[in-house]
């Protein structure tokens, strides 16, 4: 069975774990819950009044969730007439497992295990868009004779494991490639992508522009990201129960308004994001841990794409059937899966 346990939030939370974990002093395992307080009647979003919704944002709490924290920080939730919970995972609990105990009504996720989850049989559906490219990139050390995706034959690739949107990155790079997996070796080497990549041990690693490509090179490692054509793939963004999408649209609405706005105060000024996540992040943060917090979010920017886009946050559908095929021909599908049953721009269009 292809396992749905891992996301960005498992594959990219996991490269940056050493930051959170720092930070708490601690194992990172808990839950870090936070609820905004009592909301008033509908703003912006128009949402349902005070109509409460927990947000699933998975195990660690992290910077990549900034435009959440900020939302809630600033009251834009509140203002769009939701009374919003952010919860953090367990640290064994399945991605999609409390939304359909109804734990949670909303998850953050990418639109490809979103698609996953729903061809074995989770009732989830996209509603928003929050990461406008996909962040998965193949990087390879910067005096690398390998130049282009063709040049990766007979390479070796680390990656943390066959799942989540490292795996999905990696299958879409290589068919871009004119390679299969056979083409490559391909190291599972979980999340040591660093170390391998400056050892020698692997020619080239997937990682996440956003967190591990800044990462290499605050340590010294100079890199160069692979060029790559639009990905066949949906980044990061939400999705809820069908039975919300239906009872409650409003509310979703509400709820992606409040993290658009999050989103254009972060492009303004990338130190909310920093102030708001030290609000969720437990222990002390020290100035290099800021300083790679900085970086961080600063790379994630531009994944954001046009924030002042009246339609931003608007999933599109028609990427969503290139995507069911590409994941139908890799294999990662478990069963025929409707893309019109699993993405919605009707919550979108309702801001």
């Amino acid at each position: 069975m292809v396992t749905i346990r891992r996301s960005i939030v498992g594959t990219t939370l996991l490269t940056l774990g050493a930051l959170a974990l720092a930070a708490c002093g601690a194992g990172g395992g808990g839950a870090a819950d936070g609820a905004s307080g009592a909301g008033s009647p509908p703003g912006q979003g128009g949402g349902g009044a005070d109509t409460p919704v927990t947000i699933g944002l998975t195990y660690v709490p992290n910077i990549q969730f900034a435009p959440w924290y900020v939302a809630e920080e600033a009251g834009y939730f509140t203002d769009a007439g939701v009374e919003v919970t952010l919860r953090h995972h367990g640290q064994d609990e399945d991605l999609f497992g409390a939304l359909a105990a109804g734990v949670e009504q909303v998850v953050v996720s990418a639109g490809d295990e979103i698609l996953q989850a729903r061809s074995q049989g989770v009732d989830v559906v996209d509603f928003a868009t929050v990461y406008q490219d996909y962040p998965v990139r193949l990087v390879v050390p910067a005096d690398s004779p390998i130049h282009t995706l063709a040049d990766l034959r007979g390479a070796s690739i680390g990656i943390p494991g066959r799942y989540g949107q490292s795996w999905f990155g990696l299958l879409a790079a290589l068919e871009q490639a004119g390679l299969t997996e056979h083409d490559v070796t391909i190291a599972e080497i979980g999340f040591t992508q660093q170390t391998a990549l400056s050892a020698g041990r692997v020619d080239a690693v997937v990682g996440f522009v956003n967190n591990d490509v800044p990462k290499f090179r605050s340590a010294g490692l100079a890199v160069r990201v692979l060029d790559q054509d639009p990905v066949p793939l949906v980044g990061v963004g939400m999705g809820a129960a069908g039975a919300m999408i239906d009872s409650e649209p409003a509310a979703l609405a509400g709820i992606l308004t409040a993290v658009h706005r999050a989103v254009q105060d972060i492009v303004a000024d990338p130190q909310v994001a920093i102030d708001a996540a030290r609000e969720h992040i437990p222990g002390t943060i020290t100035p290099d841990q800021e300083e790679a917090m900085r970086r961080s979010i600063e790379a994630t920017i531009p994944l954001y794409g046009d924030v002042d886009a009246a339609a931003w946050g608007t999933p599109e559908v028609g990427r969503w059937q290139g995507m069911a095929d590409f994941m139908s021909a890799q294999g990662l599908l478990e069963g025929a899966v409707s893309p019109g049953e699993a993405v919605t721009d009707e919550i979108a269009a309702n801001q």
